[in-house]
């Protein structure tokens, strides 16, 4: 199965909103560092996906090239 981008950002958009909502710190501590832990995950798939478009371009452009 693979994971989208937005997967991971809705689990940071949720941290956040947990964090914002609680009175006790710890739990809000707890919910900054997972958040910060999602959003590491998200780069990683953002960065992944905007690799794979990039290649796919240059694809295409390096065959538009060869043809005409």
């Amino acid at each position: 199965m693979s994971v989208t981008s937005d997967f991971y950002l809705a689990r940071v958009a949720q941290c956040d909103r947990e964090a914002g909502e609680t009175d006790l710190a710890n739990v809000r501590d707890r919910c900054l560092r997972a958040k910060a832990a999602w959003q590491a995950m998200a780069d990683r798939v953002l960065k992944g996906e905007a690799d794979r478009k990039q290649q796919a371009t240059d694809k295409m452009a390096y065959q538009e090239r060869r043809i005409g």
